[in-house]
């Protein structure tokens, strides 16, 4: 039989096998150990499931589930069983699964009809255990599109069934627990009895499906009730459930019909209605409010908001300042170092926040002040002349990502400060079962702007993506509860929008580049999008800050 030779990256040695020998086969015999159990692989920069099997040569990586695309095997592979479980033990009732939030998945179970008892999640847990006590395996099956749609239809998977039918590809593969078929757009274990670890909690008025973390997968992740980022989360909700748009298909029914510009023109009605609403509020208190102060992660398209929010001061009467907190970082030397011992320019102590409160102070008190700037090139703040005096009916808008963290201001009164935590909420899902990740969402948005405004290759962002996530989870995320006002910037229809700009960039990657297997990752999510034309997104647009074409000054 004709040799197939395979270089393994765990091993770091070479070796040949039959053609048509399954992964499984080839990590059994090299006894490969990782920190975990062994769930897929990297084969040629590209996720394959332990089922895949070579017929050509290949470099394999095997990955468990602390690997970024082995955590996402795992995650599609459990809300397959909690589907499973409440078809099972809730015939008639419809689960959704709405978004992502304190590190797990928001549920609900549509047509319950009566509040969700313990008993019901006890009930739904015990079906989980049971399914993943029998270790029935995940089954991949091509099919006829046709026949998917059919068999999608008959479970009660309409959105799933009708997204399948737009992609217009007459064969569409299907995966199957049993009797029941799902598909997650993306990869699974091999089995149930794969999944070892999962909490199911009632949370506000449906369930939190829970996941190990993947540092150690005995823990899982810790509960938090975040009340403000949920409530913006069902208020956008609520506007896509209005509109129709609540899912990729949705969606593509408005591209479809040549009505993509409608959906521009309402979300970003809806946008301006909203950042006005907020100036009120801010006009409400002008006797007390002195800063607004604007946080959130990475292309979150705070400058854009600020600058709007800024406008929408002025129609109220007041005179907005902006400063940036970038201006204030502490010199070179005095700057802090990360475990790794290089400069951590996103720690709270990198800002030298005595100078800054005693500016403020200044400020507030009626006196004339010199701004400072930082060169980034010498690592020094300076002073380059410009002077600033506060007027009755000035106000600060200062953007950074420290804004939330009461640290910041220790000197202030809160009643004089007023607290915005903008990020991109994504508000549509894939279909029933599998939301769209806001980090997806800003990955690509990030990507198109530093290519384009930075001429960074998409592969140099992807690169970086991971250590912008962790100052993220370090230095934003756990502060975001102390917004007195949380902003939605994501639009219903931007990722239809952005597909026409980050699918040149992400086919750019290449095949021996690392970063190869989330270009493909992402390019994949974006197929599913019917593109809509930008000719109608205003200059004022927060995507603006993305795409080019703003009218603002930045």
């Amino acid at each position: 039989m004709k040799q197939v030779h395979i270089f393994c990256e765990n091993t770091r040695s070479g070796h040949s096998y039959p053609m048509g020998t399954s992964l499984f086969e080839i990590s059994k015999d090299l006894d490969i150990k990782t920190k975990n159990t062994v769930c897929g692989a990297i084969v040629n920069h590209q996720v394959k499931e332990l089922s895949f099997c070579v017929v050509k040569s290949k470099k394999i990586e095997f990955i468990d589930v602390s690997h970024p695309d082995g955590i996402r095997m795992y995650i599609r592979s459990l809300i397959f069983v909690l589907y499973a479980a409440v078809k099972e033990v809730f015939p008639h009732v419809e689960l959704r699964i709405q978004k992502g939030i304190s590190n797990g998945y928001y549920c609900e179970l549509n047509g319950l009809e009566r509040v969700i008892t313990d008993a019901d999640i006890f009930e739904i847990r015990q079906e989980i255990n049971r399914l993943i006590a029998q270790d029935i395996p995940f089954i991949k099956k091509g099919m006829l599109t046709e026949e998917v749609v059919d068999l999608l239809i008959k479970q009660g998977l309409e959105d799933k069934a009708h997204l399948f039918e737009q992609q217009g590809h007459l064969f569409t593969s299907l995966y199957f627990l049993g009797d029941l078929g799902n598909y997650f757009y993306g990869h699974l274990l091999p089995s149930t009895g794969y999944i070892s670890n999962f909490g199911l909690v009632p949370y506000f008025e449906g369930l939190l499906l829970q996941i190990p973390t993947p540092a150690d997968f005995n823990q899982l992740y810790k509960l938090e009730k975040l009340d403000k980022l949920f409530g913006i989360y069902q208020e956008h909700k609520d506007w896509a459930e209005i509109l129709n748009v609540s899912t990729i298909s949705h969606l593509n029914n408005f591209t479809l019909n040549k009505r993509g510009g409608d959906i521009i023109k309402i979300s970003e009605a809806l946008h301006e209605k909203r950042i006005a609403e907020i100036a009120n509020l801010i006009h409400e208190r002008n006797g007390d409010i002195k800063v607004v102060l604007i946080a959130g992660p990475s292309a979150s398209g705070k400058t854009t908001f600020s600058k709007r929010l800024g406008v929408q001061l002025a129609v109220n009467g007041m005179h907005p300042y902006q400063i940036s907190l970038d201006n204030y970082f502490v010199d070179r030397e005095k700057t802090p170092l990360d475990e790794h011992g290089n400069y951590d320019f996103e720690a709270l102590e990198a800002i030298d926040v005595e100078f800054f409160n005693q500016q403020l102070i200044e400020l507030f008190e009626g006196r004339e002040i010199q701004l400072p700037k930082f060169d980034f090139n010498r690592g020094k703040r300076y002073m380059n002349g410009d002077r600033l005096k506060l007027n009755k009916g000035d106000i600060l808008i200062i953007e950074g990502i420290h804004g939330m963290n009461p640290n910041l201001l220790p000197h202030i009164d809160k009643k004089n400060t007023f607290k915005i935590f903008i990020s991109a909420l994504t508000q549509i899902s894939f279909d029933e079962h599998t939301h769209i990740s806001t980090a997806d969402n800003r990955l690509i948005r990030r990507i198109i702007r530093d290519s384009k405004y930075r001429s960074y290759p998409a592969s140099e962002t992807i690169k970086r993506w991971p250590s912008v996530r962790r100052g993220e989870d370090k230095n934003i995320f756990p502060y975001q509860e102390n917004a007195d006002i949380m902003f939605n910037s994501a639009t219903l229809y931007e990722l239809a929008v952005l597909k026409k700009y980050a699918d040149p960039l992400l086919k750019m990657v290449l095949e021996n580049q690392r970063e190869y297997i989330e270009s493909t990752r992402l390019l994949k999510f974006l197929s599913y999008f019917k593109p809509i034309d930008d000719e109608e997104i205003p200059p004022t647009s927060l995507l603006r800050e993305f795409l080019g074409g703003s009218s603002f000054i930045y």
